[in-house]
């Protein structure tokens, strides 16, 4: 079977590593990809979001299975685009993507469907917004209701802090917002992979989104992550599928939009239970390169299942040992970063056990270079989280990347937990 995998970053070069891998595949290809997807696809120059040119490739090349990778191309319905012209696909419609690509419209969904999450308002003005935020405490959640690569939030501790995120957010015609109570606990990623009807847990992780050590600064598309999040016990997690994931399938598919792919949960763990923090329509980037790194089944086979409506009955292997992968990404992230900076050393990094995800690099010439925020996530596997934490820094170490930096701590807390 010849595939095609839409996207271009770390997540996109774990799945391609692991896609690559499957007995079923005969050719795997790539739009756009990256010099390190093209270690295992035959990448090609077009867009995510380039429908017509995307189904004009499957047609030529005979793609009968299309993995989308990253949301955008969802929210804006490329698989609906596909699955018209006969392609399977893994990944929802765009009435179901929807989830990820309006804050408001999952908080709606919440609501009709009883599922345990913040309180909040929605608002579509600057007054609006500010006669909204006497009615929470603080510290208070700002969230701008489409997509935001993850950096569209902030938890404002202040009036004037909430003031001024929300005249940034309203700075232009168009926008909407949501306004959430903030919830206290430790967060945790839970991801399920569903047919819309049927449903399969797929792994936990924990994300540092935070910019710096200790959990200080800006908030990023993720500076590292650790899988499993052992947090999320086996009876949290199947209280969360039944209270949040379960009651969210059903509610989609009783409302006309039943939602294919992975159902990514942002949770927080409170005293009073999970509760919903928001959720993605897809896999978690760097949270699927830690969850890549553990997978011992054929992805290509149970994304086929997922993309084919015949989820029911199968089942996943993932390693008991945990993985964890720092982000390093490019002076001046999340803010301006610098590009082209030379990158060296991959090679000697992988040979110290580790697994190198590129992310935001290209070719100039012979070299490869930095050209994004996040410019690699460097991999690794442990019997326990010190120790997989210890090989990846090792492996980071390894690199040479003279604008790069990273945080030094991913996986603090369950390393304390370990060690306490």
């Amino acid at each position: 079977m010849n595939v095609l995998l839409v996207g271009s970053g770390g997540r996109e070069h774990a799945l391609a590593w692991r896609l690559a891998q499957s007995p079923l595949l005969d050719r795997l290809y790539a739009a756009p990809g990256n010099p390190g997807i093209a270690e295992h696809a035959e990448c090609v120059a077009i867009a995510g979001t380039d429908q017509a040119a995307l189904l004009a490739f499957c047609r030529e090349h005979d793609v009968r299975f299309v993995v989308v990778g990253p949301e955008q191309p969802l929210v804006e319905g490329l698989a609906d685009t596909l699955r018209e012209a006969g392609i399977a696909v893994f990944g929802p419609s765009a009435a179901a993507a929807q989830l990820e690509g309006s804050k408001g419209f999952t908080k709606d969904l919440c609501q009709r469907a009883d599922i345990p999450t913040a309180g909040y308002v929605r608002v579509t003005s600057l007054e609006a917004a500010r006669n909204a935020l006497g009615t929470f405490g603080l510290p208070v959640v700002i969230k701008a209701d489409g997509l935001a690569a993850g950096k569209g939030v902030t938890i404002a501790s202040s009036p004037q802090e909430a003031d001024a995120a929300l005249a940034a957010l309203f700075d232009g015609p168009g926008a909407e917002a949501v306004i959430e109570e903030f919830l206290t606990g430790e967060e945790a990623s839970l991801f399920v992979l569903t047919d819309g009807t049927s449903y399969l847990p797929f792994g936990s992780a924990q994300d540092h989104k935070r910019v710096g050590d200790g959990d200080v600064g800006p908030n990023t598309g993720g500076m590292g992550a650790y899988s499993p999040a052992r947090v999320l016990t086996p009876e949290l997690e199947q209280l969360a599928i039944d209270t949040i994931v379960r009651p969210t399938i059903e509610k989609l598919a009783e409302e006309g939009m039943p939602y294919s792919g992975v159902l990514y949960a942002g949770l927080m763990l409170t005293p009073l239970g999970p509760k919903l923090i928001e959720y993605n329509a897809r896999f978690g980037d760097p949270e699927c390169q830690v969850l890549m790194m553990r997978l011992e089944s054929d992805l290509l086979e149970v994304m086929l299942a997922t993309a084919e409506g015949r989820l029911a009955g199968h089942k996943v292997r993932f390693s008991d040992d945990p993985a964890l992968t720092v982000v390093v990404a490019a002076r001046g992230y999340p803010g301006t970063p610098a590009a082209g900076g030379a990158i060296t050393g991959i090679d000697t990094a992988e040979a110290h056990g580790a697994r190198v995800f590129q992310a935001g690099t290209r070719r100039d010439g012979e070299a490869l270079v930095a050209s994004g925020g996040r410019v690699l996530t460097v991999t690794a596997t442990g019997p326990s989280v010190r120790e997989a934490q210890a090989a990846a820094y090792r492996a980071v170490d390894r690199i040479a990347f003279a604008d790069g930096f990273c945080r030094r701590d991913i996986g603090w807390r369950e390393i304390a937990r370990e060690e306490g």
